[in-house]
């Protein structure tokens, strides 16, 4: 990117500059009574500054000697404390741990509540207003199928509306981070040449998992389709069907940084797919692990609101507990549950899609040393030690 350069991938012409941080790889400095410290290049002290690598008989990193024990006051040997990371937005420019990746996606919406509250809201009455006119385009004719294909009729326009609330609050999000402010008018000028793109990788991510699920259940279908099945045959099928599922998450968690990277890096989409897949590989279940816990505490949030307000729809008269599952409900009962679906979305909306976006990051920032690029966009100085917020050596904990 031209306009924010610190999003720039390594491959792009605007590269990380790495000198100023050791490669992930390396090892880290760390002085201790079974080996000398190491002299690491970029994490050096100034000249007539303390720092990890004293000279020796000189005390290192604050005057304490790394080999020593305990400094009085109990202090850490190693100056843990002296220098924070810095935090010019919602996270600090280091590696997250889950929890501060989750505040900070609490964080955003929080802070920029006006813009991310505006943008979600405005498609969730679209997302809702279409749930009900799928509804009542099926009508409950199709007895046991009404909710499949309910669902498939609503398909299309969720698949454009998630890629839309995607690219924007992508844009939201990416300028949390910087401390920059940001308004629905500035997301949709960012996102809006983008849009075409990110739909297209919402689309092929989305056959991509569930074309396998698809192709594993099918012989079930078309089982069930002849009317003249065994429940043993069934089961076997339903359970081949089952042996998918664990393919198409992996497949969903492989690709679940592609839109990010799309829409920050400026790719194309085999690109964002590509850097996907290299950011993923070998953090796999701590992502998906991640996006799981959003996504339940976003249900947690959904059915806090849905439960209630199908109770409600009950007290004002408007279906019948036997009616609640067979599909064909009335006008007033989707009204209601629409108004809860609504603001349901409006909040996790925001919320799941900026842990999608902080997930990247953090894994930018364990790899390429995207902290430092943050760093310099943002205008803030550039630290090379550890906080008490920063735990481990930084180049620990990226390897």
């Amino acid at each position: 990117m031209t306009d924010t350069p610190g999003w720039a991938s390594p491959s792009s012409s605007e590269p990380p500059r790495d000198g100023d941080r050791p490669p992930a790889d390396a090892p880290a400095a760390v002085p201790g009574p079974s080996a000398p410290p190491q002299a690491t290049p970029g994490w050096s002290a100034a000249p007539g500054q303390p720092g990890w690598n004293a000279a020796p008989g000189q005390p290192a990193w604050g005057g304490r000697t790394p080999h020593g024990g305990q400094p009085p006051g109990g202090g850490n040997p190693y100056g843990w404390g002296a220098v924070t990371s810095p935090r010019p937005g919602v996270i600090p420019l280091r590696p997250l741990a889950v929890g501060e990746l989750l505040d900070g996606a609490v964080t955003t919406v929080r802070r920029h509540w006006r813009t991310a509250l505006t943008l979600s809201l405005g498609i969730a009455v679209i997302d809702q207003a279409g749930a009900i006119a799928a509804e009542l385009l099926v009508d409950g004719r199709t007895g046991a199928s009404t909710q499949l294909l309910t669902l498939l009729a609503r398909l299309p326009i969720m698949l454009l509306l998630n890629a839309l609330a995607t690219a924007l609050l992508t844009v939201v999000v990416s300028r949390a981070v910087l401390g920059r402010p940001v308004t629905a008018g500035d997301a949709w000028r960012d996102a809006r040449p983008r849009l075409l793109q990110l739909l297209g990788l919402t689309v092929l991510t989305t056959l991509m998992s569930s074309g396998v699920l698809l192709l594993g259940f099918a012989p079930l279908f078309g089982y069930q389709a002849g009317g003249s099945g065994t429940p043993g045959t069934e089961a076997l099928l339903a359970f081949v069907g089952l042996l998918t599922v664990p393919l198409a998450v992996w497949l969903l968690i492989r690709y679940s940084l592609a839109a990010p990277a799309l829409m920050l890096e400026k790719q194309g989409v085999r690109t964002a797919l590509s850097r996907s897949r290299r950011l993923v590989r070998g953090s796999w279940w701590r992502i998906f692990g991640i996006v799981l816990l959003s996504k339940l505490l976003s249900l947690v949030i959904g059915m806090v609101l849905l439960v209630p307000a199908r109770f409600i729809g009950l007290v004002l008269g408007f279906g019948s507990v036997d009616r609640l599952d067979d599909g064909n409900q009335s006008v007033g009962m989707l009204v209601v549950v629409a108004i809860a679906g609504i603001i349901a979305s409006a909040l996790t909306t925001p919320f799941t899609a900026a842990v999608g976006v902080l997930v990247y990051i953090d894994q930018r920032i364990r790899r390429e040393a995207l902290d430092i690029e943050l760093s310099r966009a943002a205008g803030t100085p550039e630290q090379h030690g550890t906080g008490p917020d920063g735990g481990a050596d930084q180049t620990s904990a990226r390897r």
